[in-house]
């Protein structure tokens, strides 16, 4: 599952939400079905998780404390 991007991982997981919730599957297709989207969603977590540890590190100021900043948004190209 390491191999699985963020995006890949989030589209398994939503047609996985949608087999549970028409509620079609047999017992035992639910229960590895449910067991497959846990573990995408603790990878999902794991991936965000990172991600924010990796924006804190490129945010920080000369002290080392986290800084913000305003996001200023400016298409490429259009003026």
């Amino acid at each position: 599952m390491t191999d699985l991007t963020f995006e890949d991982s989030l589209a398994r997981l939503e047609q996985i939400v949608g087999q549970l919730e028409a509620g079609n599957l047999p017992l035992e297709e639910s229960l590895k079905v449910f067991e497959e989207g846990v573990a995408l969603a603790r990878h999902c977590a794991k991936y965000l998780e990172e991600a924010e540890r990796r924006i804190e590190l490129l945010t920080k100021d000369e002290a080392g404390a986290p800084g913000t900043k305003p996001f200023a948004w400016e298409p490429d190209g259009e003026a």
